[in-house]
Order: C-alpha cells, then structure tokens, then sequence
C-alpha cells in the first residue's frame, strides 16, 4: 500500500480528520452512550485510566511524511481452507485472519471481531483491502452462538459480515458499552458490557476486562464506544482474548489470576510500526510475549496480523519478531503460535 493510502486508512481508522484537527475535540455529545461518570468515562468520551490517549494530526502528519511503508502482496494464495466440526466440548481454535478466530470449546462456537469482507473500511471502493481470503468459507462455518467484539475499528466491527452472521446464525454479541448502538440496526442480540462485568452464556461466562486502546467510527466519535478484552471461563478452560491494545507498562496482564489458570491468551501480534506513532495503542510481539508471561497463560495465540495492512511492517515482520521475542525470554516456540489463516489448533491442557 503506498503512503497517501496508509494515511487515509489510518486517518479513519484512528478517527483523526485528515482536513486538520483531532476529530473529539469538536464532539460534545455521545452518540452511542449515556451513562454515569466512571474511572474511565468522562461523561463524553471513554479513556484510558493513568494511559495514553491516541495520537493527534500533527503526528500523523509526522507519520504521513516519514520513512516508507514496507510493501505488502496484493494477494496471498491460501494453502487450503479450514472445515470446523459442528461442536467441539474441549478447546480448539481456528484462525479465519486478522483478528478473526473461531473458538470452538463446551459446545459453544464463538466467533471474535468478524470480518469477512474485502475491505476495512466504511467504503467499498477504498480503504484498507484483505491481502489473503478468509481461512474458513463463511458457508463452512459450523452454527455460531456467540460473537465477541471488542471495539469499533473497521477491520474490527464489520457491519455487513455482522449482517451475514445474522441472517444466516443469528448468534449473542457481547461488546464494551456503546458499541451495541451500532450493531443494533443488524437485527442481532446484543449485550453491552463495562469493564468488569460479566455475561452467562450457557456452559461459559464471559468477563469483560480492561485494556489499553481507543475506538472511531469516523469524524466526530472519537472514543464514544468502549474498548475492551475478554476472558471466557468454562469446563475446558480459561481463555483470555484481546483485539487490540497497547501494552500501557503490562496493566491489561495483571490481575487475571482471579479467573483461574489461564489456557490460552489470543494476543495481538502486529500493526506496531513506527514505534513513535504506534506504541501506546498497539503492542508488538515482544510485548506480546511479555504479557504471555505475566498473564501467566499456558498457550497463547497471535493474531491481527497479515491479513489487511494497516502500519508500516512488513507482511510477515511479526512472525519473525515473535520468534525472536520468544528466544530472548526462553519461552518455547509451541507455546506462542503465530496462526495463518486456515490453521486449527487443538490446544493441549495445562501440564503441571
């Protein structure tokens, strides 16, 4: 993608207008949400309590007209696509790509941030555009019972895959507060949680914890919605999935041990370069690894990578950069996977 494209994108995506100026600071009502005063809500806008908010127009102007973006193939043939069972009662996780995975475990099928459309973006003519095709066929999806979304970026919050889902699954979205306005022209159920809240879903519960990031739609939403990570407690195990986030000195890692031990950690592995611009909101794969750690996880995940570019490495940057975080803090390579679209884990117990 050449530079003019990367900083439209990245101008909707981090909801800064591209005519100047940051796009919150001319917002005065929430759209999408009316509730109380919190630690992390200012009775307009969400943030991060003690964080960092996002960067302005000066830096993405910075950004705009600094070193080159790497380049990506316009597309990436897949070796072969992904046909789930129906229902799995342990724990197995197939990668669709970006931050799409089905998670298949109690007999539930949950699907996280789904997004099977071409681009991410709120055109279909422009904007950030899917290098690889989805791992698994969305005709070859097994019956889905939950969605969990966890902000609303466009290669996140997917409107018309949402609408797919709809008709054809009909399942449960789970969301930090606000985003559940926009999914509700879908027709979809939708329940809208905060941090620290939780949803029974059958055989699972799903909590909804903090982590370090910020949401837009477009000009005039910056951070309305919330953001947020999920652990997904059950039979088989505890799961631990984050979208996005930055990695805000381990803060979205502590404290998780209140849920039992960790079987997996679904981590965000790319959309981390230039550092200067991107560190506060996305984490690389060496901090990926370090929350591994300090989430104490048996087996973790990496995603959003590879699938749409949206910074400046490299397609595959970030699987050469794990195995080198991985190395540097003597974790074994089979515990961390960088999955591809298509690929399918049956994720071991945790070994004493």
């Amino acid at each position: 993608m050449n530079r003019r494209s990367l900083f439209r994108s990245a101008a909707a995506l981090l909801g800064v207008s591209a005519a100047g100026g940051t796009v919150a600071a001319r917002a005065g009502r929430n759209r999408y949400y009316d509730g109380p005063v919190s630690d992390h809500f200012d009775g307009v806008r969400f943030f991060n309590p003690e964080g960092q908010a996002p960067k302005g127009f000066r830096d993405l102007l910075r950004w705009r007209f600094g070193p080159r973006p790497e380049d990506w193939p316009e597309e990436v043939t897949l070796s072969g696509t992904a046909k789930p069972a129906e229902r799995v009662q342990d724990l197995t996780v197939t990668m669709v790509g970006h931050a799409t995975l089905l998670i298949q475990t109690a007999g539930i099928n949950i699907l996280t941030d789904p997004f099977w459309s071409g681009r991410a973006s709120p055109m279909t003519f422009a904007g950030p555009k899917r290098a690889v095709a989805p791992g698994i066929a969305f005709g070859d999806l097994p019956p889905v019972d939950i969605v969990l979304l966890t902000h609303n970026h466009y290669d996140h919050l997917d409107l018309a895959t949402l609408r797919r889902l709809k008709a054809v699954h009909d399942p449960l979205v789970i969301t930090p507060l606000g985003n559940d306005a926009l999914v509700s022209p879908t027709g979809l159920r939708c329940q809208a949680v905060d941090w620290g809240q939780s949803v029974e879903a059958g055989p699972l519960t799903v909590h909804c914890t903090p982590c370090h990031h910020w949401s837009a739609r477009g000009v005039g939403d910056r951070s309305m919605a919330l953001w947020g990570g999920f652990v997904v407690t059950g039979p088989a195990g505890t799961i631990l999935h984050i979208g996005d986030t930055g990695f805000d000195g381990g803060r979205p890692y502590r404290g998780l041990d209140r849920f039992g031990p960790l079987r997996l950690a679904i981590l965000p592995i790319g959309a981390y370069e230039p550092r200067w611009f991107m560190r506060d909101q996305h984490q690389n794969p060496d901090e990926a690894v370090q929350g591994l750690l300090l989430s104490g996880a048996a087996h973790a995940i990496g995603h959003h990578w590879g699938t749409i570019q949206l910074t400046d490495e490299a397609r595959t940057a970030p699987l050469t950069a794990l195995q080198e975080a991985l190395a540097r803090h003597a974790v074994a390579p089979d515990r961390f996977r960088a999955q591809a679209p298509g690929d399918t884990w049956d994720v071991p117990p945790i070994t004493t």
